[in-house]
């Protein structure tokens, strides 16, 4: 897959992809970015720490969260995609599930899109995705979590998701799946979403796991967003094990230390 001007192993390795919320509420206080000095520092640190992706996002879809009007939302982050670009060569990924604003952002430079609604919260998105020929990851997202099978109506909902993409043109080989932990589910069924992270294979994409300080973590270790590194990184190690593409973090440097461990233990011998 190329994301960018660069190429990515669909399988056999996992990818590190990096968060910049330029956002003054995300659930955890470390990632927030408001001023463009600091914003490029984070970028610069996070791409020498190793990261493969960098993840853009201007609305924090927190539990609970207020949705923020796509041309506020555009005005966060079209100059962040243009300002990392312009000095530092690492592919950009877009945060968000409005179609004007994955527009807006793939002409200032991004090179993916990531949608949390899985193109279903606005099908033009699947236009806007399939003119620009970039690549996507679609997530799996309820707003109730209600479930008589979880992992077999999370597929088919993933299933409705690529239909959606292959009718409006994008090419399955463009398109990463993620199963949306902490999107739509109780605190035991993220848990077994990433147990049964493999089932999502059976799609034909390439998979990527967001899990990174979640409540998941909390409530399993009874710890704030703050103290949760730790168990991040299990859950990358886990993702990495089952075969993820990517993970996407708040802690680059630590995530591919652990990830990277995990894959010549995984391929030792």
């Amino acid at each position: 897959m190329k994301i960018g001007g660069r190429e990515f192993q669909t399988q056999g390795h996992t990818y590190v992809m990096g968060i910049i919320n330029v956002t003054p509420d995300s659930f955890y206080s470390g990632s927030r970015y408001r001023e463009a000095d600091r914003i490029l520092r984070r970028a610069q640190q996070m791409a020498e720490e190793g990261a493969d992706v960098l993840d853009i996002g201007g609305e924090s879809t927190r539990p609970g969260y207020t949705e923020v009007p796509a041309a506020e939302e555009i005005e966060r982050v079209t100059p962040v995609i243009e300002m990392i670009k312009s000095r530092i060569d690492i592919p950009l990924s877009v945060d968000t599930y409005k179609p004007q604003t994955a527009e807006a952002a793939l002409r200032a430079g991004a090179d993916m899109v990531n949608d949390i609604w899985g193109l279903r919260y606005d099908h033009r998105m699947a236009e806007v995705i399939a003119a620009a020929g970039t690549p996507c990851c679609l997530m799996h997202n309820r707003r109730d979590a209600v479930y008589r099978d979880l992992m077999g109506e999370m597929l088919d909902d993933l299933r409705i998701s690529l239909e959606i993409a292959e009718r409006a043109g994008i090419a399955m080989e463009k398109i990463v799946l993620d199963p949306g932990v902490g999107f739509g589910k109780t605190y035991a069924q993220n848990l077994e979403v990433i147990n049964r992270l493999d089932l999502l294979h059976t799609l034909g994409c390439p998979v990527l796991l967001g899990a990174s300080r979640k409540s998941v973590i909390g409530d399993t270790l009874h710890l704030p967003p703050e103290e949760r590194l730790e168990g991040t990184l299990a859950v990358s190690v886990y993702a990495a094990l089952r075969g993820a593409m990517f993970v996407r973090v708040h802690d680059v440097k630590e995530n591919v230390r652990a990830v990277r461990m995990a894959e010549a233990v995984r391929d030792g011998g």
